[in-house]
């Protein structure tokens, strides 16, 4: 199994490949099939077309799930969802050995996380763990789900984090905000940042973000919001909505709100700065 994929249990199926393809596939192994397109794409790694193959009752060699959403970008399959019997299923014939990362057991090599208590599973690309997809429960998974994120959704930056206030007024409003944290003390190799909390599932521009926020002195310096290259144009225009045209452009880095807010794009992230950081980085980085 290590030499080949984990979702090849599926009928030899493997990721990036076409929704006709895996359609046909999942339909000679699942009691049902179901297809839902999302008018408005917000998938992290979709540009502009995102659907969702939910099946039940899918049969393996190494037994049967119970219920699997297999998600397409653009007509590419990019993240899958496993749940029940899904632990024992997709791991049966598993040689390696796990790492454990939070409540998740990972197989980094196949890019599969596994939550016991929930008999869950998600395989992923490249770019889903980059954006943290394995902390995204699909709802499509439910063929009864109604998708009302749209009208609570916002295009701005989430207006609780609060540049330059402290750790410990932040760190149970970032709680709030998201389906879980944790805290970890960083190495020393960043002088600006001692301490970081991670951030798993917090809403913008209609999909639930990882940000990690870092803390200097105990005060918020530097936020990451994790995203995907393919949602780069819809992040450009959310951010030059809120922000105005951006004030420096390479091809690295788009620079807004006097140097505190930053579209990366070499790896897909948005950055916010505090204002003297923001500052500071541009005479030291930006060369302005």
């Amino acid at each position: 199994m290590l030499s080949a994929q984990v979702e090849s249990l599926f009928n030899d199926i493997r990721l990036n490949q076409s929704l006709q393809v895996v359609t046909q596939k999942l339909s000679e192994i699942s009691e049902s099939s179901t297809i839902i397109s999302i008018d408005e794409t917000n998938f992290p790694l979709a540009i502009s077309k995102e659907e969702h193959l939910v099946c039940s009752q899918v049969k393996t060699d190494n037994g049967i799930i119970n219920s699997v959403v297999f998600t397409f970008a653009d007509d590419k399959l990019k993240y899958i969802e496993a749940r029940g019997n899904a632990r024992k299923t997709l791991t049966r014939t598993l040689t390696d050995t796990t790492r454990t990362y939070l409540d998740y057991d990972v197989y980094v090599a196949l890019k599969l996380f596994l939550k016991q208590k929930e008999d869950a599973a998600w395989i992923l690309t490249q770019e889903g763990m980059h954006t943290g997809l394995f902390a995204w429960e699909n709802p499509y998974i439910h063929l009864g789900y109604k998708n009302e994120t749209k009208s609570k959704s916002s295009s701005q930056i989430p207006i609780f984090i609060k540049m330059g206030a402290s750790l410990d007024e932040l760190k149970p409003v970032l709680e709030a905000n998201s389906n879980f944290t944790n805290t970890e003390k960083l190495d020393g190799t960043d002088p600006n940042a001692q301490t970081q909390i991670n951030c798993f599932g917090v809403d913008y521009l209609g999909f639930p973000r990882k940000i990690e926020a870092r803390f200097g002195n105990n005060i918020l310096n530097v936020v990451w919001l994790l995203t995907g290259k393919e949602e780069e144009d819809r992040i450009r225009k959310a951010l030059t909505n809120q922000y105005g045209k951006p004030i420096f452009v390479n091809d690295v880095w788009e620079v807004f709100n006097n140097w505190q807010v930053a579209l990366r794009k070499d790896k897909p992230e948005v950055l916010l700065m505090e204002k003297k950081i923001g500052l500071e980085y541009k005479t030291s980085y930006f060369k302005q």
